[in-house]
């Protein structure tokens, strides 16, 4: 576990997903733009569905960040959110397991905190990642002992509906490092610059996840498309 936490220290983490719909929606896609965010200097990849995550750690040697996006009866809690998904994750090869950890129920009714002490019970070993939208949220995870946490929901949940991370509002990312006693601080979310990423990092966070920006080529080409309409 200290061998993957030091391999990505201060490092950029790329997100390679692209959901069932999208253009880039393929695990051979997915594992080609791994290799190349690895070439471009990836410390590391954040990666949704055992598909994915096996194509990519075939193509690439890196550390996987990995996920589920799985939608119980419209719950609102999707991100890894039950022990069927840990499971699947945990056979699947990825170094970190990431997951919803907001004040929220999950699709089972159980809180975050049995949740926690179930997969830390069955998995000891494994490296898990709290997915969070707000400094309280962080502090919870925190004392759990989740060793990674990142702001990932923060504009997402009712709480902070509307809200995100921009080159104006590093907020929620400098209150979360300064409350968060042991976790390695993760930047993710709307990090949609080099420059944003630098100075997230200047304020303290352990490593950076960039997605859209770099592997959603449709969200890219819709800026350069607006700009060009104004």
């Amino acid at each position: 576990m200290h061998q993957v936490l030091e391999q990505i220290k201060k490092g950029l983490i790329v997100s390679c997903q692209a959901l069932e719909g999208e253009p880039l929606h393929s695990s051979f896609i997915m594992g080609r733009m791994a290799v190349a965010a690895e070439e471009g200097g990836a410390v590391g990849i954040r990666a949704n569905s055992v598909a994915d995550i096996i194509e990519i750690k075939q193509q690439v040697d890196l550390p996987v960040i990995g996920i589920i996006k799985q939608v119980y009866d419209d719950h609102p809690v999707f991100i890894t959110p039950t022990m069927k998904e840990i499971d699947l994750l945990a056979e699947s090869g990825a170094e970190i397991i990431a997951t919803d950890a907001t004040n929220r129920l999950r699709p089972d009714g159980s809180d975050l905190e049995t949740f926690y002490k179930e997969v830390r019970s069955k998995y000891p070993h494994l490296l898990l990642m709290a997915d969070v939208s707000t400094v309280e949220e962080a502090k919870v995870a925190d004392e759990l002992g989740f060793d990674l946490i990142a702001p990932t929901l923060y504009g997402y949940t009712a709480e902070t509906n509307g809200l995100k991370i921009d080159d104006h509002n590093y907020a929620v990312i400098s209150e979360i490092v300064k409350a968060v006693k042991n976790a390695k601080v993760l930047a993710e979310g709307n990090v949609s610059t080099p420059e944003i990423a630098k100075s997230v990092l200047e304020i303290g966070v352990y490593a950076v996840v960039v997605g859209g920006a770099i592997t959603r080529p449709q969200l890219i080409t819709k800026k350069f498309a607006d700009a060009l309409k104004k």
